[in-house]
């Protein structure tokens, strides 16, 4: 540990000038006006795991956005370690929210990051804590102290639904075996509790488009005579939950895994402080489902979210119009044993069927993904617990994330290797949001980390 701490703070500059000069491409997958800065990103990426140690790299084509996959093999006969980030980012807006542009990184001290903490889209989610494995393989090649091999596969899609990686991972298969799969992409409890995720929450996510007469209309002269496709499309939506915030599409349920009163107190026992948490959001108090607390709600229970709405006209002072069309895009996370296609079928048919006449209302499917929990027994996450112990001096608490990442089933399915993830970003850092940051502690700590792991699941696995 004393080695890659000493390599760390003798190399901590350079780092994260690398990761700056990395942040500053604007990698946005979600918006074609930035194609070429995600191939660009994608060259980046290949030419940082070359410097890092890689034996060999190569940008491999998809039907999307290309994949970045490297490898270093020291003996076939030692296990594999595959490890999975992605380089492509959310788009930037609202970008009057941003206190400096999101694509050029500066380093701000806030009170969680005394230290200082990179800001820039991506910075988290997912630059750096990608980047750390990158840094994290040039320690392990430098020192000679790499215990196994170690493969990389970097994507461009995912902030867009993974697009192209099943198609990839299913005809690489022999390419992409390994005996783990490793992705920081997630975050742990503080800087002085670390975590280790466990579960992650499916996604369904869809648009829908409700219409009413074929034109816009003046609101005084056909007002009150015809649907205004905004107002009942905000019906629609507000009936999708009951007076318990209660999801009420017929079926919704019908998977969802009930813990048990243990196994909900054991979730309790992870440090969480209601007033912190409202007080960082500027909330007077807390929202949602009945019956469950705030770390249940956000983790083990499934949700439904309007993620945008729109219609009608929005630009300065009035115009009176009946709208012709309104839309709304609306995700809903899911917990393990909800197939996320089959409740994009049960959204779809229930949505059309509370539509009122004089409207037509289509449901369009854009992306989805299966939830996943990973067992705390097997070797991958026992070694992980033991490199975050080592490193923090604490023991990690294993957590149920909120988030999604789809990817992570197919990988099991595809790959048939567990996959453990260790994150080090924090709830604070606004991935998604505008001001998204990184602490420079969290990313050098998972540098100093995920070398750790390396050598305890070789270790674990003889």
């Amino acid at each position: 540990m004393d080695n890659i701490k000493s390599y760390v703070q003798q190399h901590k500059d350079r780092f994260i000038s690398e990761l700056i000069d990395l942040l500053k491409i604007p990698s946005v997958s979600a918006d074609t006006a930035y194609s070429q800065d995600v191939i660009d990103t994608s060259e980046a990426v290949k030419a940082s795991l070359e410097k890092a140690g890689c034996d060999f790299v190569e940008i491999c084509e998809t039907p999307g956005y290309p994949i970045v996959y490297g490898e270093k093999t020291i003996d076939k006969n030692l296990p594999t370690v595959l490890v999975y980030g992605h380089y492509d980012v959310q788009p930037p807006d609202p970008m009057d929210l941003w206190t400096s542009p999101p694509f050029e990184p500066v380093i701000k001290k806030t009170e969680l990051h005394p230290e200082g903490a990179i800001f820039a889209r991506g910075a988290c989610d997912d630059k750096g804590q990608m980047y750390m494995h990158v840094k994290a393989l040039e320690y392990m090649v430098q020192s000679n102290t790499l215990p196994c091999n170690v493969k990389f596969m970097i994507e461009g899609e995912e902030e867009v639904g993974s697009k192209s990686l099943g198609w990839f991972v299913e005809k690489n298969q022999e390419k992409l075996k390994c005996d783990v799969i490793l992705i920081s992409d997630t975050g742990m409890i503080s800087n002085q509790q670390p975590s280790i995720t466990t579960g992650l929450r499916g996604l369904s996510y869809v648009e829908v488009e409700v219409t009413g007469p074929n034109r816009d209309l003046h609101s005084g002269l056909y007002g009150g005579a015809v649907a205004n496709p905004i107002n009942v499309l905000a019906k629609m939506i507000a009936s999708l939950h009951d007076e318990n915030n209660h999801i009420t599409i017929p079926g919704f349920y019908d998977r969802v895994e009930e813990l048990t009163t243990e196994e909900r107190a054991e979730m309790a026992k992870a440090p969480f402080n209601l007033d912190n948490y409202k007080k960082a959001l500027d909330l007077n108090d807390v929202y949602g489902e009945k019956g469950y607390v705030t770390n249940e709600r956000n983790s083990i229970r499934p949700t439904l979210d309007v993620n945008g709405i729109w219609g009608g006209y929005t630009g300065e002072g009035a115009k009176t119009v009946i709208a012709s069309k309104a839309y709304a895009k609306i995700s809903m996370r899911l917990v393990p044993h909800q197939d996320w296609e089959e409740i994009t079928e049960l959204f779809t048919k229930h949505f059309e069927s509370i539509a009122p006449s004089g409207v037509t209302v289509k449901v369009k499917p854009h992306h989805g993904g299966q939830g996943y929990v990973t067992p705390i027994d097997s070797i991958g996450y026992q070694a992980a617990a033991k490199a975050y112990e080592e490193s923090f001096g604490v023991k990690p608490i294993p957590v149920r994330s909120g988030g999604s990442i789809p990817i992570v089933a197919l990988f099991e399915k595809e790959l048939k290797s567990k996959t453990i993830m260790m994150g080090f970003g924090l709830d604070s850092d606004a991935i998604h949001s505008p001001n998204e940051h990184f602490g420079v502690f969290n990313y050098l700590k998972g540098i100093e980390t995920i070398p750790l792991f390396y050598k305890y699941f070789v270790a674990l696995s003889k």
